[in-house]
């Protein structure tokens, strides 16, 4: 009896020590892939800051590689805007469809719903892309006519421009904003909404006051995941923003970060290729200051909460 206790003792220190060994292995090798990535991005895109200058890349408008004008202003300025018009459409809609799901939708409605909303979620985004040709840039060609029917200096895109470019990206984050804003609202003790409707709380109250402040922690991680979509996401908005450099206007024809590398990487050399390296760099330096200032508000809410 004592043996078989000792040996089991013994089997149960040795999967622990296992498992412990695998989690550090797997954790390790998590610090070593991001430590690599930035080492590569900062070695592949710092060549062409050198030789062309940061302010001719970074501060300047003109892309025309053949010529060896490199400025990328006006694609940062695309990103930006695009990135936060969408996100800024896509967090009421998303949290209101969580809401909803969550609190006031139940039986057969709610399974289609939700089998809708993951739906969305496994489509390819070329899917998005063709679908955004097909049905959305139709329909900003007749509103753009309709604004600049009288202009004689205005391009017309054939409605591929920012405008198509921000409704695709808000249809493609959607799915994983109300996903997981769902999943946290979900999780929020039921006895805090036993306790606002004893206070005498109407249940749209009880929402807006007490589950979703409860799973703000949760809310935000949704809205870091829907940025990373949307400024990460390439294939769709190539297809419908025209992928011209220009302004960041309405109607204008527009290039992302993104899209600027995919389009051009095929045939880039030389310098022209390590421009595009510089722009991953910008990209992924966008990326880890979004999330580092998401994340510094997601700690901040948990002190104070």
């Amino acid at each position: 009896m004592l043996n078989s206790i000792v040996g089991t003792n013994k089997s149960r220190q040795a999967s622990e020590k296992a498992a412990a060994l695998i989690v550090s292995v797997c954790a390790a090798f998590s610090i070593v892939a991001v430590v690599a990535i930035t080492a590569y991005m900062i070695y592949s895109g710092t060549p062409a800051l050198a030789k062309v200058g940061i302010g001719n890349i970074l501060f300047k408008t003109k892309w025309v590689p053949s010529q060896g004008k490199f400025g990328i202003l006006y694609i940062i300025l695309t990103s930006i805007v695009g990135t936060v018009l969408a996100v800024l459409i896509a967090i009421p809609v998303g949290l209101f469809t969580a809401a909803a799901l969550s609190e006031m939708v139940t039986g057969t409605p709610k399974k289609i719903m939700k089998a809708a909303i993951e739906l969305l979620a496994g489509i390819p985004s070329v899917v998005y892309g063709l679908l955004g040709i097909l049905i959305i840039n139709p329909q900003m060609y007749k509103l753009e006519k309709l604004f600049y029917h009288t202009s004689h200096s205005h391009q017309f895109t054939g409605g591929a421009n920012l405008i198509a470019a921000i409704i695709v990206l808000v249809i493609m984050i959607l799915p994983t904003l109300i996903n997981v804003s769902e999943t946290a609202l979900e999780t929020v003790p039921n006895h805090l909404r036993l306790s606002s409707y004893a206070l005498g709380a109407t249940k749209i109250q009880t929402i807006f006051k007490v589950v979703i402040p409860a799973a703000k922690n949760g809310i935000m991680s949704a809205i870091v995941l829907g940025v990373g979509r949307a400024i990460g996401e390439a294939m769709a908005i190539l297809l419908v923003a025209g992928n011209a450099v220009n302004l960041p206007a309405p109607f204008n024809s527009v290039r992302f970060l993104t899209t600027a590398i995919v389009s051009e990487m095929s045939y880039s050399s030389g310098v022209h290729r390590q421009v595009l390296f510089t722009i991953g760099l910008v990209l992924f330096i966008f990326i880890m200051i979004i999330n580092i200032v998401l994340m510094k508000i997601l700690k901040k809410g948990e002190e104070n909460g």
